[in-house]
């Protein structure tokens, strides 16, 4: 029986007031799995051609946090699923931001997060 799943596009925002942006990843959660997974892949090269100066250390660390909440690590720890999805797909001005969420029907959320990565982020 398929399973409900919601999804985001995660985005690098190297300058807000460009407003251009690159997708770098994707998170899926699914409630009634209790999965909340992220994947990224970031190709620095094409960030740096939307702004050469950026500060590839702070994506990375921004990016790091990211995957602490998906596993529940970090300052995330002790929230639910649930909670951690919704804080990282909350409206936000920083060099990481999401897509609006999208939902969908999955047997495998797992496979969901690779076809999205697979779709959005790599081209």
């Amino acid at each position: 029986m398929p399973h409900v799943f919601e999804y985001v596009i995660v985005r690098a925002v190297p300058r807000q007031e460009r407003g251009e942006f690159m997708n770098v990843g994707a998170i899926v959660y699914c409630a009634s799995l209790r999965f909340l997974r992220c994947a990224v892949a970031v190709d620095k090269d094409r960030l740096r051609a939307l702004d050469p100066g950026l500060d590839l250390e702070i994506l990375d660390a921004a990016l790091s946090s990211m995957h602490e909440a998906c596993e529940g690590t970090g300052p995330m720890a002790g929230t639910g699923v649930g909670q951690r999805f919704r804080w990282l797909t909350a409206p936000r001005s920083t060099i990481l931001q999401t897509s609006p969420a999208h939902t969908g029907l999955t047997d495998d959320p797992a496979a969901e997060l690779d076809r999205l990565v697979h779709t959005q982020v790599h081209l």
